[in-house]
Order: C-alpha cells, then structure tokens, then sequence
C-alpha cells in the first residue's frame, strides 16, 4: 500500500513521522494528474483574441488555477458566447492529453497493491475521454464528473457520496488547489496538494 505522512506538521513537531497505510485514493485530474493549465491557457488567450482582447499567458494561467469562471470574470466578462467557443478550443487542445510524471505508475502501484482510485473532476464526461487517451480509466473504480450531479468542490458532497456508496473508512483525498483540501477535510479524509514539480511517485510513497 501507498504511503504517506498524516498530519506532516504535527509529526515534525513530535520529532515522529507516522506512516499510514491507505486504501483508497481521490483523485483530482486537471492540476494533479493531467497538466491540463497549459493548454487551456493556450486555448483561452487564443479566445480572448477572437473577441479582439488580450491578456498575458501568465496572468491567465494563474487565474485558469483557481477556476474558468474566475478567469472569464477577469479579462472578458461581458461576452456571452465567450465560454462555448472558448470550451471548443479547449477540447481541440485536450486531444493530446499530457500527464504529469509518474501520473500513470502511482495509479498502477496502488491497484496492484490492492487498493482504489477513485475521481473526481469538475469536467464533464470529456474527462472519460481523456483518462481512455491516457490509459488512465481501467485504474478507476469510478470516476465522477460533473454530469453526475453533485455540487461542485469545497462541497464535500461527492467524495460523501464515494465514501457512503464505497464504505470507504480511510482514503487520502490528492488534488493541487486549497478546494481539493477543504472537500477532503469536510468529508473527513487526509488530504495533499501537488504542485506538479515532482513526480508523483516521489510524493505519495
């Protein structure tokens, strides 16, 4: 089974690092597995071009972290068609998908050792596309998007409902911003934000 430090700041404190041992990991996909922000920050600059606005790569990378309501509330706020063309694009550069290292032998390493992943994206079922691309799918037990109805992270309600439907007892939630973190906690999981850095399988082990 996959290790990893619970609690790391209070194990630094104590001078102990407690390992422990999980069954079952929830995934977040764009950020964490799939280094999706470059691509959608391709496609949206591209976008803002056809509506005659501009705004730096960086800028929009940042802004696309956080979320693509809180970037088209930032540079192009007042064009209605602005996210159906923008959200074609997007899919025409997600064709190639790119994984983040060590993406696919940390979800290999976890099946093998008899153990669950589990996702959760805020995608729609384009994400299935991707994971089939990707040879990611056969290595989830389910993966839920946004067409499944479930309110959208921090709300923790669809890790309660993977954690109800699954009886899941203990899981570590890993995702790379603050609302992967706040949904894990509130569904009562450990939890751990990457940053892309480094390699999967050096982080979660």
């Amino acid at each position: 089974m996959i290790q990893y430090v619970r609690d790391y700041k209070k194990s630094q404190k104590c001078g102990i690092m407690k390992l422990m041992n999980y069954h079952d990991y929830i995934w977040d996909l764009g950020g964490t597995l799939l280094d999706n922000y470059e691509m959608s920050t391709q496609a949206f600059v591209k976008t803002l071009a056809v509506f005659g606005q501009s705004a730096s790569h960086d800028d929009v990378y940042d802004k696309l972290k956080e979320s693509t309501d809180a970037a088209i509330a930032q540079f192009i706020p007042h064009e209605p068609q602005f996210l159906k063309i923008y959200k074609k694009l997007e899919a025409e550069y997600l064709q190639t998908p790119v994984l983040f290292t060590g993406a696919l032998e940390v979800l290999q390493m976890v099946v093998s050792n008899g153990g669950r992943n589990f996702l959760i994206s805020h995608r729609n079922k384009q994400v299935l596309d991707i994971l089939e691309k990707t040879n990611l799918l056969s290595y989830f037990t389910e993966v839920v998007t946004s067409e499944s109805g479930f309110s959208r992270k921090p709300s923790p309600e669809s890790m309660l409902y993977l954690k109800e439907k699954y009886d899941i007892q203990e899981a570590l939630v890993i995702g790379d911003r603050e609302i992967d973190k706040t949904a894990g906690q509130a569904a009562g999981f450990d939890t751990l934000l990457v940053d892309g850095k480094k390699s999967l399988m050096e982080i979660v082990k």
